[in-house]
C-alpha cells in the first residue's frame, strides 16, 4: 500500500512539471493588448503548485479557443508583479477588459467556470 501510495504522488507531483511554467507578463504587452481591446487574462504561479499547473493547462487552451484575448502569467515570488496586481497567492486568475479588472478568482481550477468568466467578459 505503501508503495502504491508513493506512486501516486510521485506521477500527481510530476503531472506539475508538464506545463512550462514561466513568466510571460511584461508591461508593455500587457498595456498593448489593453489598448488594443484585447481581453486579458492574467495568472499566478509558483513553482511547485499543481492547481497551478491544473489552471495553466486549462487556460492555454482557452487561448486557442478564444478570439481576441491575451493570455499572461507570472510567478508569485516576483515582488514587483505581485504587488502591482495586488496578488498575494498563486493560482490567482485576473480577467481585464477595458482597462478594468472584471473578475478575480483564487484557486479556480474548474475548466467550466474558467471558461465561463472568461465567456462573461467578451
Amino acid at each position: 500500500m505503501k508503495k502504491i501510495l508513493t506512486l501516486v504522488f510521485c506521477i500527481f507531483v510530476f503531472s506539475s512539471y508538464a506545463i512550462a511554467k514561466e513568466t510571460t507578463y511584461n508591461k508593455e504587452a500587457f498595456d498593448k493588448a489593453l489598448s488594443e481591446g484585447k481581453i486579458v487574462v492574467v495568472s499566478s504561479w509558483v513553482k511547485y503548485c499543481t492547481s497551478c499547473a491544473s489552471q495553466m493547462k486549462v487556460l492555454n487552451k482557452a487561448k486557442n479557443e478564444f478570439d481576441n484575448i491575451e493570455y499572461f502569467a507570472f510567478d508569485v515570488t516576483n515582488k514587483e508583479i505581485a504587488r502591482f496586481f495586488n496578488v498575494q497567492y498563486q493560482t490567482t486568475l485576473l480577467i481585464f477588459k477595458d482597462n478594468k479588472e472584471i473578475y478575480r478568482s483564487i484557486g479556480e481550477t474548474r475548466k467550466d467556470l474558467i471558461y465561463k468568466a472568461i465567456k462573461s467578459s467578451i
